[in-house]
């Protein structure tokens, strides 16, 4: 494994790790970085097994950086030291066991198993990981590798999907016989591997890994229930397969904007969508997550009318009831529960205004301020959504009508953003001393009426403020 060390010695992340400890005989690289050296990929995430004194090992890393070091909310025997760009990370872990081997015993996946010591010496592959790697296969390492941690489920879909590597057979049903313990865990533990296998770079192979495995009822049974749920005829697939068809549309977008939003807009929407959202999500990783969750609210809300027409009435407001209660339940920030609670409330208003068009500046305004501040993202999920849509009753002109009209939403939520929300010419309190009504509900009612005609161009200074506001008093 000549090439490995080699491979290894060249990570920053190593490099920095050797010169903070000196020559301690104690510390051994395991697991990732190792198999991601054998594969020859880039070496980013380090994680070193040690025998004792993880928080002290993980500050003398971060300290010849000048960066942080922090416990692991996941384990609390684990510390992170990054250095001060954050580029890399190094994760300290006490050695489980008597010793390294005792250790690798306990691990995951053979591929996982390896172990090199931290200043040089022979790898340790007691359990064949070599091998697997090489031919791209998850083995488990142990017969109890699932039942000692069920998050293991997840991550071999996870690491299925990011590597190309096949589940081997033994390994495959040992997962879908314990399938119900993957939802066992931790919720921001099954958030951290749905969030590896969504952002990853074959979500649809991770989803269906995922199935495979028999653990999408235990971790997200709300989109387990989308299966067999018909639709109407302006539908092809039932709402789980429209779902994964949305989530593909999606990702053909992301990777060519342009053909979308125009050549003029792709730069500043490219930008937007590599945003930080949060927990540790882009914006572009925010609408992928949407896109499965949009339509959680059908099955409970089916019905068919008296034409035999299947309707799904009101499920956007459903649907923001399950998904914030999928996000307290993965333990998600309340900022992406409300980002995604906000495009599942907001996934219908843009096809809605289609047949409007052309749109009146106030019906611009509403639907900026109604969707602000994700008009941009919603948007967006609405195009996957509509070219998603291809029953035999579809009409393709309604499809062109849709984006259409989204690159032109699209470009008002750019402008949007740029200047700002539209403010009123005059503060509240002088408007109602200048009219003479109180403080409430009702100056509320004609400050947000003064900001529509701003952006509109019906309001353009004090004066016309005032005037629009006496106006509405007296009709």
């Amino acid at each position: 494994m000549s090439t490995l060390l080699d491979s290894l010695a060249e990570a920053s992340a190593v490099r920095v790790t050797r010169e903070a400890l000196g020559e301690r005989d104690d510390v051994w690289i395991v697991g990732g970085a190792l198999r991601d050296a054998l594969l020859g990929r880039p070496v980013i995430d380090v994680d070193i097994a040690v025998s004792g004194g993880e928080d002290a090992i993980a500050r003398e890393v971060a300290g010849a950086t000048g960066g942080p070091a922090f416990p692991l909310s996941e384990r609390f025997d684990t510390w992170r030291a990054q250095p001060a760009d954050r580029s890399w990370h190094v994760d300290v872990t006490s050695l489980r066991g008597a010793g390294i081997e005792a250790d690798l015993a306990m691990r995951d996946f053979t591929a996982n198993a390896i172990a090199a010591p931290l200043h040089g010496g022979e790898p340790l592959d007691p359990h064949g990981g070599e091998r697997d790697i090489a031919a791209r296969v998850l083995r488990v390492v142990s017969e109890q590798a699932f039942s000692d941690d069920p998050i293991r489920i997840l991550r071999a879909a996870r690491l299925g999907a990011s590597l190309g590597f096949e589940v081997e057979p033994a390994t495959r049903e040992r997962a879908q016989r314990m399938s119900e313990l993957a939802g066992e865990p931790a919720g921001e533990r099954q958030f951290s591997e749905l969030r590896g296998i969504v952002t990853g770079p074959d979500p649809l192979r991770g989803l269906a890994l995922l199935d495979d495995l028999g653990a999408t009822a235990a971790v997200l049974p709300e989109l387990d229930a989308l299966r067999g749920v018909e639709q109407n005829p302006y539908h092809h697939l039932d709402v789980h397969g429209h779902t994964l068809e949305v989530l593909r549309r999606w990702l053909e977008i992301e990777r060519n904007l342009p053909a979308i939003v125009g050549a003029d807009l792709a730069d500043e929407v490219g930008a937007l969508l590599d945003e930080p959202l949060a927990d540790e999500l882009d914006r572009r990783g925010g609408i992928r997550f949407a896109t499965l969750l949009h339509d959680v609210g059908k099955p409970a809300v089916r019905s068919v009318n008296a034409e035999g027409r299947v309707m799904f009435m009101g499920h956007d407001v459903e649907g923001v009831e399950i998904v914030e209660a999928i996000t307290r339940r993965l333990r998600t920030s309340r900022r992406l529960a409300a980002y995604l609670a906000s495009l599942t409330l907001n996934h219908l208003r843009l096809g809605f205004l289609v047949h409007a068009r052309p749109l009146s500046r106030r019906e611009v305004y509403e639907y900026l301020k109604g969707t602000s501040p994700e008009s941009v993202d919603v948007s967006l999920l609405t195009v996957a959504d509509r070219l998603s849509t291809q029953g035999e009753r579809t009409r393709q002109e309604a499809i062109d009508a849709h984006l259409e009209l989204a690159r032109e939403m699209i470009s008002e939520a750019l402008a949007w953003r740029r200047a700002g929300r539209p403010q009123s010419p005059i503060r509240g309190d002088d408007l109602a001393a200048e009219i003479g009504i109180d403080r409430g509900p009702r100056l509320g009612m004609l400050i947000g009426e003064i900001e529509a005609a701003v952006f509109t161009g019906d309001v353009n200074n004090r004066d016309d403020a005032v005037a629009l506001a006496r106006e509405l008093v007296a009709g």
